[in-house]
């Protein structure tokens, strides 16, 4: 599987990345039918829907990114990265197409993803994730991930929330 990894700049990127961004969204409530009304409320408090509209403003250089997978021309990945203060970052939205796991697609986009925002001088990387999302906490901790000292408020606050930290030196 010969699977094309690069940051998403052009419109017809940005149309496949708000197209997975969506998927993401129904897997997660497919996945967990009894936190719907936390997932609908975690993506309005991140504005979810204004990020993916005003896309390159929050998920493009100097201080977001965003990188997608695609097979054959086909969106099957992306991760994201937004800022959080001075040298910490966060990654977000990692998700990978069913048709595309098990080929190591997650664990390329991280690690792509890890040096664009030592790129843009990002030191730390946080992530967010549900206890339950055991394919995902396993490929995060396998880059390096740990649990987060300082959660946000959200990840401390809700549970079931795992907050995770790596430093990226």
């Amino acid at each position: 599987m010969s699977v094309l990894i690069d940051p998403a700049r052009s419109d017809d990127d940005i149309a496949e990345v708000t197209r997975l961004a969506w998927e993401f969204v129904a897997f997660l409530k497919d996945r967990y039918p009894e936190r719907i009304a936390q997932i609908d409320e975690y993506l309005e408090r991140q504005r979810f829907v204004q990020m993916l509209a005003d896309f390159r403003s929050y998920f493009n250089p100097p201080k977001g990114e965003c990188v997608l997978a695609r097979l054959e021309g086909v969106g099957v990945g992306i991760v994201m990265l937004k800022p959080v203060q001075g040298e910490l970052c966060e990654m977000n939205r990692m998700f990978v197409t069913p048709k595309a796991r098990g080929y190591g697609v997650g664990r390329r986009l991280c690690t792509t993803l890890f040096d664009r925002a030592r790129a843009l001088g990002y030191r730390q990387m946080r992530l967010g994730a549900l206890d339950r999302h055991d394919e995902a906490l396993g490929l995060y901790r396998s880059l390096g991930f740990e649990p987060d000292p300082e959660p946000d408020e959200h990840a401390a606050n809700v549970p079931g929330v795992i907050s995770l930290r790596m430093h990226l030196l």
